[in-house]
């Protein structure tokens, strides 16, 4: 066996490691969550001598796409109005049709239908509901939807560092960030978006890898391409600059097996999209785009309540200074480079691959940075009730689904970062604190960023 070789398994063996703590830690936390995460949780057990409901869904944003789950599996409907009149089901993220006065998820429906299949098997299997065993059902479905698309993903970091690092100590460090210093094992002990979003743009970066630079052109890549890339754009509406990028790319290179392999899975899921878009809601557009349907009232225990969204709260009624919301996006409380700046690495590595490496790799980091960039300006310039960096949440998490791409551009980077011990220190440096940071909400995601907390409590900001 040769030196590299021997090198290579060693490699994959730390990878190994690494990953086995990654799950984990991550199994770990979804069999701790707990829709109660303060000190007061054994003063709340009881109340008025009854035993107070609690719930493995950690906030409106996640309970909304559950409500969806259940109301189809257990009603037949995407009206949510039954659901959220259970104690400790209710939601802000809905709204009310204004023709038929029903309550549904504000949520685009197409990934919560897909939850629902599997919610619908194990409901025929067992006869249980998230209403009555929501810690034994909700608790598997966050590790199958969220844990082991995360291994996927973790396997195709492996392959990426091996593929394309040039250093032992740069591939280990790169993996080392992926499995334990993102946002993505941050969010998954909740149901959310960015998530898969991130895995399918993982997925289908891969894919395009191999046809685009290792040269493998074999139909199955190509539709791995395009249904992946489909799918993020679907659950996650700015990664469809990221699928346009990819099939703009690979047609004009490979148009006939673009043609024949990546558009037939992309329409399938389009179509898909729409087709749930309009069970649930009657029409094409996504409910966010029916401003009028946030502005209601509705009835639940007895009393009439208005929307959440006719007075937004704290940092939900948007930041008025377009100057100050890129400030906080980037190095700000909620930013990507202050919050994890292990992407501080992901910067140098488009400039180095840009000035040093072949077309092939310069091309790949020239579309990571405008796909970026594009990322960045379309938030930037969302309406002000827009611009509240994704609510009560812990990272920037609009801009998650970027991560694997920012992954990737880590390799240039610590190719030069390796054989220089001050850089070694300085990006591990760097690697403590972006671990901070994602490591911060122990219990819940769906809380502010350990800076915004430290700000508010130097009384720097206010929420």
């Amino acid at each position: 066996m040769s030196a590299a070789d021997s090198n290579s398994a060693l490699r994959r063996g730390v990878y190994l490691i690494i990953a086995s703590i990654a799950l984990g830690g991550m199994l770990g936390r979804i069999l701790a969550v707990n829709a109660v995460d303060k000190i007061e949780i054994d003063k709340s057990r009881t109340k008025n001598g009854k035993p107070l409901l609690q719930r493995p869904f950690l906030s409106a944003n996640d309970r909304s796409r559950w409500c969806t789950v259940r109301a189809l599996v257990e009603l037949g409907t995407y009206q949510i109005d039954e659901i959220i009149a259970q104690p400790n089901w209710d939601t802000i993220d809905m709204v009310k049709r204004p023709d038929d006065g029903h309550l549904y998820s504000s949520k685009p429906p197409l990934f919560p239908t897909l939850m629902a299949g599997e919610y619908w098997i194990i409901h025929r299997l067992t006869g249980r509901t998230l209403g009555t065993h929501p810690y034994e059902i909700g608790r598997f479905m966050l590790i199958t939807i969220n844990v082991l698309p995360l291994l996927l993903y973790f396997a195709i970091v492996a392959r990426w560092v091996e593929r394309y690092g040039a250093t032992d100590w740069g591939r280990v460090f790169a993996f080392a960030a992926a499995a334990l210093a993102t946002f993505l094992t941050t969010f998954v002990v909740v149901i959310n978006n960015h998530l898969p979003a991130a895995v399918c743009v993982a997925i289908a970066t891969d894919a395009v890898l191999r046809i685009w630079i290792d040269g493998d052109q074999r139909w199955r890549w190509f539709f791995v391409a395009g249904l992946a890339s489909s799918f993020a754009a679907a659950v996650e509406l700015p990664a469809l600059s990221f699928a346009a990028l990819a099939a703009a790319a690979l047609v004009w290179r490979f148009p006939r097996q673009t043609l024949t392999g990546f558009a037939p899975p992309a329409l399938v899921v389009a179509i898909a999209a729409l087709a749930t878009n309009y069970a649930a809601f009657g029409t094409l557009t996504p409910a966010y785009k029916h401003k009028d349907w946030y502005d209601y009232s509705y009835m639940k225990d007895g009393r009439e309540r208005d929307s959440y969204w006719r007075d937004r709260q704290g940092i939900d009624r948007g930041e008025p200074s377009q100057a100050n919301y890129a400030l906080h996006m980037l190095v700000g409380h909620h930013g990507i480079f202050s919050l994890t700046p292990i992407w501080l690495l992901s910067v140098a590595g488009v400039a180095t691959a840009l000035a040093t490496h072949g077309e092939r790799l310069r091309g790949m980091a020239l579309a990571i940075a405008l796909l970026s960039v594009v990322c960045f300006v379309f938030y930037l310039l969302r309406p002000l009730e827009d611009r509240n960096y994704g609510g009560m949440t812990s990272g920037l998490r609009w801009s998650f689904w970027l991560i694997p791409l920012w992954t990737l551009m880590l390799l240039p980077a610590l190719e030069w970062v390796a054989p220089r011990a001050w850089l070694r220190w300085l990006a591990c440096a760097l690697l403590v604190f972006s671990t901070l940071s994602v490591s911060y909400p122990t219990w819940n995601p769906w809380t502010h960023p350990w800076i915004a907390n430290f700000l508010v409590y130097l009384d720097w900001i206010k929420f």
